[in-house]
């Protein structure tokens, strides 16, 4: 059965703290890893500020505890993540901490380490379409949509009656399932003045799969982005707000923002949401370009993972606050 922990985190608004709480779970001092286990990392790109963060995380922290770390990263290619989780396992390593460029893709090299004995632990994005997973651990992602939708709706008034406001809508990558979860808690907020005609939204592009970037890839939302404000935008019609589920989506929107004269008294910023607080989006966010992004504390999600490679190296069970829910 697969047990899942979906961590509770510190957030930051505008990138300066607002709310703390809890990690979810006990954080006690784990396993005492020994020098004959290796832990195969799998990680989804580098071209990510957080994942390379992510990564140097686990690895540290493995370390500390003793283990060796096979740290690779699959430049958001699919096959190129299955080679390498079968060269992990060919070669000995006995547990994987995978996060998944396709969680839908895994199957044959994860049926592959149950044959082997190794032990999976799905990191941040939910590996699907198989049994052979030990654990899950992640944010409430769900809870990061809903309040980035109560960012805008607090900016622009909507709970008192205000608008209506012109709003684009962007989503994540179709391959990882967080992207859902991103995009339904922030429309679980939003959907309602859409409806009612508080928000327009122009392009009248809101279904996730319009509105989804492959690969959170920047460029391409930065292209889309161009093609809205050229369709949708070029006569005039203010663009109030942008709903972007992180920040790398969020650069390459504000990148296309710029090179459409935005960022002057007659034409400002629209609100723009993000997450993860990347160096060049605080940066935005200082700047008057990017109205907030929401911090997650990886540090906290990664020490999560080495207890549970501690709890599976030792054949015992790790704390977990979920083992009901379903994708």
């Amino acid at each position: 059965m697969k047990r899942f922990l979906s961590l509770f985190f510190s957030l930051l608004f505008l990138c300066s703290v607002m709310a703390l709480s809890a990690c979810g779970g006990s954080s006690g001092s784990g396993g005492s890893g020994t020098s004959a286990v290796t832990v195969g990392v799998s990680m989804p790109t580098q071209s990510l500020q957080r994942w390379n963060q992510d990564g140097a995380n686990i690895k540290k922290q493995l370390e500390a505890k003793g283990y060796k770390v096979d740290l690779q990263y699959a430049n958001n290619d699919v096959n190129t993540q299955v080679q390498q989780l079968e060269n992990m396992i060919t070669k000995g390593d006995k547990i994987l901490v995978i996060s998944a460029v396709d969680g839908s893709a895994l199957t044959n090299a994860l049926q592959d380490a149950a044959s082997n004995k190794v032990k999976v632990i799905a990191y941040d994005r939910l590996i699907m379409n198989t049994a052979n997973v030990d654990y899950y651990v992640s944010f409430d992602n769900y809870k990061v949509g809903v309040m980035q939708g109560q960012y805008i709706e607090t900016q622009l008034g909507l709970k008192e009656g205000k608008g209506p406001f012109h709003i684009e809508l962007f989503a994540g990558d179709p391959a990882d399932n967080n992207a859902v979860y991103f995009n339904s808690g922030a429309m679980s907020v939003l959907k309602s003045y859409i409806a009612s005609g508080k928000l327009i939204v122009t392009s009248g592009q809101v279904d996730f799969e319009k509105v989804a970037i492959a690969t959170w890839d920047s460029s391409k939302a930065q292209a889309r982005m161009d093609n809205l404000i050229t369709a949708y935008y070029a006569k005039g019609t203010k663009l109030d707000a942008t709903l972007s589920p992180n920040d790398s989506l969020a650069i390459g929107i504000v990148a296309s923002l710029k090179s459409n004269g935005y960022g002057t008294s007659s034409k400002p910023y629209p609100i723009l949401i993000g997450q993860d607080c990347d160096t060049s989006n605080v940066k935005a966010v200082l700047a008057g370009q990017q109205s907030m992004s929401i911090f997650k504390d990886t540090r906290k999600e990664a020490a999560q993972a080495i207890e549970m490679v501690n709890a599976l190296e030792q054949g015992k069970s790790a704390p977990v606050n979920d083992t009901k829910s379903s994708p």
